[in-house]
């Protein structure tokens, strides 16, 4: 991370933290305690911890959207705080339906909880997202309130397709780039504006805001995917090649996959296996991926991503420091290793 991006969400973790612990004690103490967990500020048995886990990413873009529109970043704490909750709300319910067994370093809240006990703190955060953001006091709550529910109603669009996929032998690369776009792009696309429009911006900023964002979303997701196969566990948190083991048919996968072809041929093999994969089996798949072309193919298309995020970000009518923090942001997301 860069030492800029890094100030950015540092600043933002603080600002909006506090705004974040405090509508989280309002949950009933079961799903408070799940909660309080899976963000990282507090151990299985509800004892606070030092560090919380994440890294505000929708939080921070929800506060410079906010000053993107001339507003202090303070106006957009409502709409950081409900960005972070429904993305903490769906990374409980993945972590459910991708059975993944650590997240952050630690053990998923299912493993820890339970199923049922994971899916109702999930339920709660979203409940308590739109009753955070439609306290704001601002004129426009009731549209930003709609903008928070449609990006809602697309990313959960985007987890049914890829939970669908699981089980479909012919999804195309088309369809699961409409699948990211609605599972990581149409959240990111809601919190780089979610700010501007509670501070009452001009249509056309909060619109191009929500365009940059929906690229940077779509450049994340590329860069998740690539990590869900060649990531280190040391740095991702999660197990070697988890996307493979998995069996995930994520960007990488589906590209090697469409194009046909030997390595199409010898992943399908793999993922076909019954049982487990073994390392030897993850090590092949990755491989296939790889020569397949798949590898070379996303780390493009994020490039791509990243630059027409950046482009649009050049010709917005706004504060140079604000830019600046947007583009700081821009190029950590898209650049990382973890």
């Amino acid at each position: 991370m860069t030492s800029a991006a890094g100030a950015v969400l540092d600043d933002a973790r603080d600002r909006v933290e506090p705004a974040m612990r405090m509508a989280v004690a309002r949950l009933d103490p079961a799903n408070r305690l799940v909660a309080e967990y899976h963000l990282g500020y507090a151990d299985a048995a509800g004892t606070p911890v030092a560090e919380s886990g994440g890294k505000g990413v929708r939080g921070a873009l929800a506060l410079l959207s906010a000053r993107a529109a001339g507003a202090p970043a303070e106006t957009g704490i409502p709409a950081a705080v409900a960005c972070e909750l429904v993305h903490n709300f769906s990374l409980l319910h993945d972590d459910i339906m991708d059975a993944d067994t650590t997240r952050r370093h630690r053990a998923t809240a299912w493993t820890v909880f339970g199923t049922s006990a994971a899916i109702l703190g999930g339920d709660a955060m979203l409940g308590l997202a739109t009753e955070v953001l439609a306290e704001a006091a601002s004129p426009t709550v009731p549209w930003a309130v709609r903008c928070l529910s449609a990006a809602t109603r697309r990313l959960i669009a985007g987890q049914a397709e890829d939970l669908a996929f699981e089980s479909d032998q012919s999804v195309t690369l088309e369809r699961c780039r409409q699948m990211a776009a609605g599972k990581t792009g149409a959240l990111l696309a809601c919190a780089a504006s979610l700010g501007s429009v509670l501070a009452d911006a001009p249509a056309s900023l909060t619109l191009s805001l929500a365009d940059f964002g929906q690229h940077v979303g779509m450049a994340f997701q590329l860069v998740d995917d690539l990590l869900g196969i060649w990531g280190s566990p040391e740095r991702t948190g999660k197990p070697v090649a988890s996307d493979l083991a998995s069996r995930k048919k994520s960007l990488p996968v589906v590209a090697v996959l469409a194009a046909g072809g030997d390595e199409a041929d010898r992943l399908t093999e793999i993922y076909g296996r019954p049982g487990s994969l073994t390392d030897e089996e993850l090590a092949a798949a990755a491989e296939a991926v790889e020569r397949g072309g798949g590898r070379a193919w996303a780390t493009a298309e994020a490039d791509r991503e990243t630059a027409a995020a950046l482009e649009i970000l050049t010709d917005l009518p706004i504060d140079e420091d604000v830019r600046s923090d947007l583009r700081s942001v821009t190029e950590m997301l898209c650049g990382r290793d973890h």
